[in-house]
């Protein structure tokens, strides 16, 4: 799950259950890359800081406001290099954004 792989991730674990299974070793990945596409209400504070550690990031968002107030914190390390916004379903308010962010310099 997120939260395990975050949980594993923050807390300097070697490894969690999913890579365990797959004998896989988490200190022996290379990432540099994360793809989020949280639910309405957004990445959690936890999940924000977890994401700034990476040089990328694709967030995909079903709701603009909790995107919004992600970008607030996620800004200060990264910038928005693009953003797309995707009306998948006509005559409702309701809309996708796809944004890719990288890391700031210097």
């Amino acid at each position: 799950s997120s939260e395990e792989f975050s949980s594993a991730w923050l807390n300097g674990k070697k490894s969690f259950n999913r890579f365990e299974q797959k004998g896989l070793k988490l200190e022996e990945c290379d990432f540099s890359t994360v793809l989020v596409d949280p639910p309405r209400a957004g990445l959690d504070d936890d999940t924000v800081k977890l994401v700034q550690n990476f040089d990328r990031i694709v967030y995909i968002s079903c709701n603009p406001d909790t995107l919004c107030g992600n970008l607030e914190t996620i800004t200060q390390t990264h910038k928005v290099t693009r953003f797309a916004l995707f009306d998948q379903f006509p005559y409702s308010h309701h809309v996708e954004c796809g944004v890719i962010l990288e890391r700031k310099q210097g």
